[in-house]
């Protein structure tokens, strides 16, 4: 839990990041800025890091793996034009923030996260924020979601990737 001292401190660096890093940077949808101001970055991230959750940056989050900057992360929500219709694939849970600011926006999303490790906390901090239009899957996300566990609809609005892949795979 939190210290009301270090409560203040991570309010006052996500304001600065708004002011600075999102809005000074051509973020502008209100949707993806008011979510920006909301989801607490430093949940996402290791506790030696926390002092670090706002600044414009990634951050180290285990297993070889990194936290996307904010920046780059209400960027590419923003490019996704997502609305409350919208069920979404992320390719590549990570920490689970991208996933948790992309929730607050859609319908529903379904991630997919190979390191078993990784998708756990992320699920466990989702949980804890009261998050529950998630649907987790681990595996290798370069291979899809599995047809079995796919949307009523049979298919996805918008799919983001978030995670890095070697190459292109085959079709």
């Amino acid at each position: 839990m939190l210290s009301g001292e270090n409560k203040d401190k991570f309010a006052e660096a996500r304001q600065r990041m708004l002011r600075h890093d999102l809005k000074g940077r051509d973020i502008t949808d209100p949707r993806v800025l008011k979510v920006m101001a909301e989801v607490p970055r430093q949940d996402f991230i290791p506790e030696s890091f926390q002092s670090q959750a706002y600044a414009d940056g990634p951050l180290p989050i285990g297993m070889g793996q990194t936290i996307s900057q904010p920046y780059i992360v209400a960027l590419m929500t923003q490019e996704l034009r997502v609305n409350r219709d919208c069920e979404v694939l992320e390719i590549g849970t990570g920490s689970g923030y991208q996933t948790a600011v992309l929730s607050q926006l859609v319908k529903k999303v379904y991630t997919i996260e190979r390191f078993n490790q990784l998708s756990e906390s992320a699920q466990a901090v989702l949980g804890r924020l009261g998050i529950d239009n998630v649907e987790f899957y681990i595996g290798d996300g370069s291979c899809g979601w599995p047809e079995e566990r796919l949307p009523p609809s049979g298919c996805f609005d918008r799919i983001m990737i978030t995670a890095a892949v070697p190459n292109m795979p085959s079709l």
